[in-house]
């Protein structure tokens, strides 16, 4: 499995929760897409960390 595979899966689950956190709305929308936002900086992050080779 490639390095950056971990990065990728975690910003498409962010996209999937941000998605679902506009179709809710409200003040409960806002902070489930806050949540699927934050997944996607840290996946994006993600890709860019080095990886540790053993």
């Amino acid at each position: 499995m490639k390095g950056n595979t971990t990065g990728w899966v975690v910003a498409g689950i962010g996209a999937v929760v941000a998605g679902v956190g506009t179709m809710v709305g409200g003040t409960l929308g806002a902070g489930i897409t806050g949540f699927g936002l934050a997944h996607i900086v840290l996946g994006v992050l993600d890709m860019f960390r080095p990886t540790v080779r053993q």
